[in-house]
């Protein structure tokens, strides 16, 4: 039987940055979208605002702390930071990762996924235009090593997560952006054997089983391959009725056009994960992207702290019985507040997600769990 860890994909924002001041508005953060979101129909819980944490400011290691023993009360692992990096040195929302790497608390084990996708305007308010804010480029060798040396720091840390055979675990988000990208890992490889590392496990974040398609034609090569099955719950859940029809119904009767119910993501998801067995799980609590993209955001209804439950013990089921030592899970996300894709206590729910979470991947008493505040 494998072990299984456990990580969460976490979001380095939620603090102002001269960027997003210029873009949107003088303290523009996630929380903008997500303090103004309303129902788009009955029975459609929004706004979801945070619990005990607040509307948290990510600058203040107070909050950092706290996020590190809610996740160990939920048996996460670790953290897998958002990493923004576009290309000739120019990084986003690079300050909290920073400040942790500088301070060394929380002292919570993380690793990183690149970001390496552009940004538009329409991503934060579907009525905007879809101005380029921000591109991602790939200028070559020599910006892959000034990368490479602007993360060392954090390679070296021995908080950073390794697999068994002592590799780096780095993701990356966009694996066929650019076929560069196989000259990228093969550089960082390269330079981490040079600085005495034992090089890296780069895994390859998939949505779907369209984008799995396109990332196998791609050709580029990766050590893993982290999927995440909400965009098959979508398609599949409305495969038989075709697609204007699917359109003029939404529009009629004013709902959003990608709302799927959370059982039947439950259901889907572990049908996946069965039959793609070299996959790497990566599973969503919850998930409404309507305070970014309104009624074209993908909506998971009527999800629960018990389906949440009952998938991370299929998943763990399934992961349990491949005959490898060491398993990963992935879940997304810990804090993506924008996306209604969170663990984090929120009004509504408490910290009934984080007792759920650790019931089933925590060795600590459930009973124990509950008394702690």
């Amino acid at each position: 039987m494998s072990k299984v860890k456990v990580i969460a994909f976490y979001l380095p924002q939620f603090y102002p940055t001269p960027e997003n001041d210029e873009w949107w508005q003088p303290g523009f953060t996630e929380w903008t979208n997500v303090a103004k979101a309303k129902p788009l129909f009955r029975g459609h819980h929004q706004p979801r605002l945070p619990q005990e944490l607040s509307f948290y400011d990510l600058r203040v290691p107070e909050v950092r702390e706290k996020q590190a023993q809610l996740a160990r009360i939920a048996g996460i692992d670790g953290f897998c930071y958002w990493h923004y990096w576009f290309g000739n040195g120019k990084r986003l929302l690079s300050e909290v990762f920073q400040q942790v790497m500088e301070s060394g608390h929380p002292d919570f084990p993380f690793c990183l996924c690149w970001a390496n996708h552009s940004w538009f305007q329409k991503t934060w308010d579907p009525n905007k235009s879809d101005r380029l804010l921000m591109e991602q480029s790939y200028p070559g060798e020599e910006d892959y090593v000034d990368h490479f040396n602007a993360m060392l720091p954090a390679f070296k840390d021995k908080r950073y997560m390794r697999t068994e055979d002592d590799r780096l675990i780095f993701g990356i988000f966009s694996p066929y952006d650019s076929p560069q990208l196989n000259i990228f890992m093969q550089v960082w490889n390269r330079l981490a054997k040079e600085n005495g590392l034992s090089g890296f496990e780069f895994f390859a974040f998939i949505q779907g089983h369209r984008q799995l398609k396109e990332f196998y034609q791609a050709g580029i090569k990766y050590d893993r391959i982290v999927y995440d099955a909400l965009k098959d719950a979508y398609l599949s859940s409305f495969r038989s009725i075709p697609k204007m029809l699917r359109k003029v119904f939404r529009i009629m009767v004013g709902l959003p056009r990608k709302m799927v119910e959370y059982k039947y993501y439950v259901d889907i998801a572990c049908d996946r994960f069965s039959q793609l067995p070299d996959v790497t799980p990566c599973i969503d609590p919850t998930f409404d992207h309507s305070p970014r993209s309104g009624k074209n955001g993908i909506i998971l209804l009527n999800d629960s702290p018990q389906l949440w439950g009952r998938l991370c013990r299929r998943v763990k089921e399934l992961l349990s019985s491949r005959e490898c030592n060491q398993e990963y899970l992935f879940i997304k996300a810990w804090n993506e507040w924008g996306e209604g894709n969170y663990l984090e206590p929120d009004q509504r729910n408490g910290r009934a997600y984080i007792y759920e979470t650790g019931r089933i991947f925590n060795q600590s008493d459930s009973l124990q769990m509950k008394t702690e505040h």
